[in-house]
């Protein structure tokens, strides 16, 4: 079995709902895909680690990360996959407000103005919070090189993000 196929039955076993849902965005959905079960999950997030070096191969990526939390786990997993593979990619978190002490960050980690940039996040709807991570990226000067993320729900977030390089691991309709 492949990784992709691997990732998939993980993802239908421990993490696609089928039911009655309210989701973050207030809206109703038959369709939930709890991403912590996978990107929490030891076998999910070394499987989302390797297919996401794969899918960022040849873009010269110099950072990797999101919002938190979603992207918490995978762009941790991608930085330590990363050694692994000979071309180390720091992590990042973009925080949600940015803090009021210390160093009053709104991205933790290891990021540099002008780098090329990955945006990972589990679970995309709209794509709201994944803009929200590109546009404090963007604002200290980084480029996304491309947007990936664990399984895109295909209810706006496609066209919210037409102008990157947006490739989903996964769609509702690969799980369904």
């Amino acid at each position: 079995m492949d990784k992709k196929e691997a990732l998939r039955k993980l993802l239908k076993q421990n993490a696609v709902k089928i039911g009655e849902f309210t989701l973050s965005s207030g809206g109703k959905s038959d369709f939930y895909v709890d991403g912590k079960q996978i990107t929490c999950h030891p076998e999910g997030l070394n499987l989302i680690a390797e297919i996401i070096l794969e899918k960022i191969k040849g873009c010269k990526a110099q950072g990797i990360g999101g919002m938190t939390i979603g992207a918490d786990p995978i762009a941790a997993a991608v930085a330590m996959a990363s050694v692994k593979a000979g071309s180390p990619i720091p992590a990042f978190i973009v925080r949600k407000v940015q803090k009021e002490h210390g160093l009053q960050k709104k991205i933790e980690g290891i990021i540099k103005p002008g780098s090329n940039v990955v945006i990972v996040d589990d679970v995309i709807t709209k794509g709201t919070a994944t803009l929200q991570a590109i546009a404090a990226v963007e604002e200290i000067g980084c480029k996304v090189a491309k947007v990936i993320c664990l399984v895109n729900r295909q209810e706006g977030g496609d066209e919210a993000l037409q102008e990157y390089d947006f490739d989903p691991i996964f769609t509702k309709k690969e799980l369904m």
